[in-house]
């Protein structure tokens, strides 16, 4: 440290005292010269002296008075600091000779910082520790990465079948997310003599353990998603989503019933951007389900994903005919009818009719008057109907497993086979659906086909098949939001325009699992009739080119030859013969069962009559008349 120095001060030479001599004194001058020299000299020693204490007297005072300027009032002189500065030349040789001072020095520094650089230093102080913990906790997260994770043994997984040893809940999410890590960079973290398999159906296990699954369904799953994918799928199917309600704009305005539910206490959000009149509701005092609001018929209460359906469909007012075929209990006819304001008609199928209750005791809530109920079995619609409506709607019923957080039955009765069943109950419903569409007209031909599963199995599947059975082309939903469609699914392949699907998940979209395809049909050709003639041209083909070979030689058998053509062309007339008759057998039977349907539907239903006992019937008095006064003569049985 460098001592700066500091100008010496002088001291004021105190001025003498005066001797006034007296007429006595100057005869005794010259014996007193010698007690005079000794008295002067012990004043100059005590002018010295006094000198001195006047000096510590102003520093003294210099301190305590401080600084002259304005900021006197918070400035602080350092007092030994001061001193160093005042000391002597000889001090300040000793202070550089003697290095302990300048470390009193600096350590006095501390007592004489302002507050804002006491802490100022503490806090430089912390983040220094912070630093050397962060550095030690980086080296053992690095350590512990590098570790290889060990799998359970065959005797530990005998031991936990068998319920010798009891997992708890902790261990298996931290063994899940152990093998989430190691796949997530399998090539370095493996272990030696374990392949992937061996990880994959640990991880089934566990999965199917921790969240109460079926391991077939969590091994479906994993062929869907990758690992860490289908673990936030089955933690989002175990949280409940919000709740949604939709405005009935035949009734009110999203506004006014949004201010009419705040004024109830009931906090809540507008939906999506992409919905003009879906609410989200977030906390409600009182049951959503029971307001004036609700039993008036200002809203529906509906999940978000019932949405995308109709909002793919999107029927205009006007005279439009349109086909909901599972409509109960109704969402989605309101919604219809609703964005069709209650012009043209809906005809809101199902086929049980305890279920159609429930969407009649809506359609009269809501205030929706173009709808006409009915309980019909889809699979026949396509014959009783054939080219009728110009959009429907078909919410096939599904497995379910998009829906786990509304009902968790699902997760333990729902199996593979289960799922493939309802594959082929919703391909016949789609087949029947096309062929009840009228492809002529101007916005004519259209359907939706959703559901509420995530298998391919009851999505991509059916709607592939649909496009190698019909005429029909996949169109863009018109959706702005959700995950396209798969077109490949392991060893499977599909159509390129599946892609235009829309699927919605749990863990992405924070909605319930479903799955939208609009389909549009172009005519009502089908492939079949059309494979027919390609094999009858073929036929023809392959018979000509034998003919051209067998010309090509020298000698030719002409009787032969008469007979092989006699027999090409009745074999050529045969396979039209067969096919025409198909197809005429083929339309004799839809047209009598539609006219089996219709008589069964209007046929009247005939009231049986009970026969009543003698002793019960009441024989009614006749009306005599009050003129006559003998009483009628009676026709006898033989008269009768």
């Amino acid at each position: 440290m460098v001592v700066r120095r500091g100008k010496k001060n002088t001291p004021k030479a105190k001025p003498k005292k005066e001797i006034i001599e007296s007429p006595e004194e100057s005869s005794s001058e010259e014996s007193l010269l010698d007690v005079s020299n000794v008295q002067e000299s012990s004043e100059e020693e005590s002018v010295a002296s006094e000198s001195g204490s006047e000096e510590e007297s102003d520093d003294d005072e210099d301190t305590k008075k401080g600084f002259t300027d304005d900021n006197a009032d918070w400035l602080k002189p350092k007092s030994k600091e001061k001193g160093i500065l005042l000391s002597t030349d000889e001090e300040e040789s000793e202070d550089d000779g003697n290095d302990e001072l300048i470390g009193d020095s600096d350590a006095s520094d501390d007592d004489d910082m302002l507050d804002i650089e006491r802490e100022s230093k503490l806090l430089d102080q912390q983040m220094e520790v912070e630093q050397v913990e962060a550095d030690e906790e980086y080296r053992r997260t690095i350590a512990e990465s590098s570790a290889t994770f060990h799998l359970p043994t065959q005797v530990e997984l005998e031991e936990e079948q068998n319920g010798t040893r009891v997992v708890p809940p902790s261990e298996l999410r931290e063994r899940i997310n152990e093998i989430l890590t190691v796949l997530a960079d399998f090539k370095n973290r493996r272990e030696p003599n374990r392949s992937r398999t061996d990880y994959i159906a640990q991880l089934t296990s566990d999965m199917a353990e921790i969240f109460g699954y079926l391991p077939e369904l969590v091994e479906y799953f994993l062929t869907m998603f990758n690992p860490s994918e289908t673990l936030e799928f089955l933690e989002a199917s175990d949280s409940p989503r919000p709740l949604v309600i939709r405005t009935n704009t035949l009734k009110t305005r999203r506004k006014d019933l949004a201010a009419s539910l705040l004024k109830r206490g009931v906090t809540l959000d507008p939906l999506a951007t992409w919905s003009k009149v879906g609410l989200k509701i977030t906390a409600s005092p009182i049951p959503v389900g029971a307001t004036p609001e609700y039993l008036s018929g200002q809203y529906m209460l509906q999940s978000a994903a019932s949405f995308c359906p109709v909002l793919a469909l999107n029927p205009s007012p006007g005279n439009e005919l349109v086909l909901d075929m599972s409509a109960a209990p109704g969402g989605k006819t309101s919604y219809l009818a609703q964005l069709m304001r209650n012009t043209g008609l809906i005809i809101a199928n199902d086929l049980k009719s305890e279920r159609q209750k429930a969407t009649v005791a809506n359609m009269h809530r809501l205030g929706v008057r173009n709808v006409v109920t009915c309980c019909y079995d889809g699979r026949r619609l396509g014959k009783l109907w054939k080219n009728r409506f110009t959009k429907i709607l078909l919410d096939a019923p599904c497995s379910g497993l998009g829906v786990i957080s509304r009902d968790p039955s699902v997760k333990v009765q729902r199996t593979i086979k289960d799922v493939e069943r309802c594959g082929v109950l919703q391909k016949e419903l789609l087949l029947n659906c096309i062929d009840a569409l009228n492809c002529k007209g101007k916005d004519g031909g259209v359907m939706v086909y959703s559901t509420c599963s995530v298998s391919v199995a009851e999505n991509e599947d059916v709607v592939n098949y649909i496009l190698s059975k019909r005429d029909v082309k996949i169109v863009e939903a018109g959706l702005d939001f959700g995950k396209p469609g798969f077109t490949r699914y392991q060893q499977k392949r599909y159509h390129p325009s599946l892609a235009l699907t829309r699927r919605f998940y749990p863990h992405v979209h924070n909605m319930d699992g479903f799955y939208v395809a609009k389909i549009k049909k172009l005519s009502d050709k089908r492939p079949e009739d059309d494979d027919a003639k390609i094999e009858i041209e073929e036929s023809e083909m392959i018979d000509n080119e034998d003919e051209d070979q067998e010309l090509a030689t020298d000698e030719i058998d002409w009787a032969a030859e008469v007979k092989k053509s006699v027999h090409k062309s009745k074999k050529a007339n045969a396979k039209r013969d067969f096919v025409e008759e198909q197809a005429k057998k083929r339309a004799a039977e839809e047209e009598n069962e539609v006219e089996e349907e219709v008589h069964v539907a209007k046929k009247p239903k005939v009231k049986s009559h009970v026969s009543i006992p003698p002793k019960s019937q009441k024989k009614k008095k006749k009306a005599t008349n009050a003129k006559v006064t003998k009483p009628r003569r009676r026709k006898q049985q033989g008269e009768m």
